[in-house]
């Protein structure tokens, strides 16, 4: 199993963005000597609580020059917002700057988005199965072109080339069956949303688990959990509560950009049911102790967090269990003290002899 960290950069009111930006960085770097995997950040704008992630390409390029082993990966590019033919020669050029450590999740994105954007929201669907086709066209083929209702080229090379060939590796997520459906046909990674409960997301990862299996693919789902980790119970507590609950709050904030009954009846209508069904909302009333209970958050000993995670290997096709370090508002160094104690305490419990995790003082 691998292990990463997932980051939204949430972003509470006050919170300067520029050292916003230059904690995660650090935090970064400090997950690269600890021993993690993939670093991943999310692909968004607009909505200062949920994200300021507005160009993860950039964070990636940056990063990779400060570091030496941990992986990169977008979660996700929003298609529908994105030029593909010019995307494509972005990921190459960033694969580059990595030196192949680069991944990309491929995603419709957040029904909020497309009211700021300019873009309406009928043609999110649409617009992100042509994106998709022209990715793997421009990724997969020296010269093409391509006739759709949204995009009409000619004769089109991407360059430059990516490092990775033919491309960096493809994820995917979201909460519609399609999708799951989709991604165990290609044969892609998947995420699975932070904030819903395993009841929730055993139907969809059923749908891809045996998608993959028809199509020969290996599932791979990233699952991605909120963690605070300390030996003592009551002193993680008093140190996480707050920006537990932050974490939920700020992932349901931009909702109220879209809680009209009009609004509501259009999200039903094209494809984006989830964020009229009021279940964002809901968990904002979740108590701490039921956060915990329902395991929406990994919080606890080192001992407990070990269970739980072998419990989840055991439900089969977890390739990643990606942990959010960095949440609502919580303070630098607590971020760095949970991706130290996490590497110290968890991860060598499930390395091969002789790759355990590295946790610098």
């Amino acid at each position: 199993m691998r292990f990463g960290i997932y980051c939204e950069i949430q972003t509470p009111p006050g919170k300067s963005h520029y050292d916003m930006i230059w904690e995660i960085m650090r935090q970064i770097e400090h997950a690269d000597d600890c021993g993690f995997d993939v670093y991943s950040t999310i692909d968004h704008h607009f909505f200062q609580k949920f994200s300021i992630s507005a160009n993860p390409l950039a964070m990636f390029a940056a990063a990779a020059q400060r570091t030496h082993r941990i992986r990169f990966r977008t979660a996700l590019h929003t298609l529908p917002l994105e030029n593909p033919m010019r995307l494509a020669g972005m990921i190459a050029e960033t694969d580059i700057l990595t030196n192949g450590r680069l991944e990309c999740g491929l995603g419709r994105g957040h029904a909020w988005l497309f009211g700021p954007s300019a873009l309406p929201l009928e043609e999110s669907r649409p617009r992100y199965d042509e994106a998709i086709e022209i990715l793997e066209l421009a990724f997969t083929r020296e010269k093409f072109s391509y006739s759709g209702k949204y995009y009409n080229v000619k004769d089109v090379s991407v360059v430059p080339r990516p490092l990775q060939q033919p491309h960096p590796k493809f994820y995917t997520g979201g909460t519609s069956d399609v999708t799951y459906q989709m991604a165990g046909e290609k044969g892609w990674g998947i995420f699975v949303p932070p904030l819903l409960p395993w009841k929730v997301l055993e139907g969809p990862l059923n749908i891809y688990k045996k998608a993959c299996t028809e199509h020969g693919h290996q599932p791979d789902i990233v699952y991605i959990r909120p963690v605070y980790i300390d030996v003592d119970e009551k002193q993680i507590r008093k140190e996480a509560e707050q920006a537990l609950l932050n974490f939920l709050a700020f992932n349901a904030s931009p909702v109220k950009s879209i809680k009209s009954e009009e609004k509501k009846a259009e999200l039903r209508a094209k494809g984006y049911g989830f964020y009229a069904s009021g279940a964002l909302e809901s968990l904002t009333r979740l108590t701490y102790d039921e956060i915990v209970e329902q395991e929406i958050g990994f919080i606890g000993t080192p001992e407990r967090i070990i269970r739980q995670i072998h419990a989840l290997k055991a439900k089969g096709g977890i390739g990643e269990l990606a942990i959010v370090s960095n949440f609502g508002g919580l303070e630098h160094w607590k971020s760095i003290k949970i991706q130290h104690m996490f590497a110290k305490h968890v991860m060598p419990a499930f390395r091969a002899a002789g790759t355990d995790a590295r946790a610098p003082d």
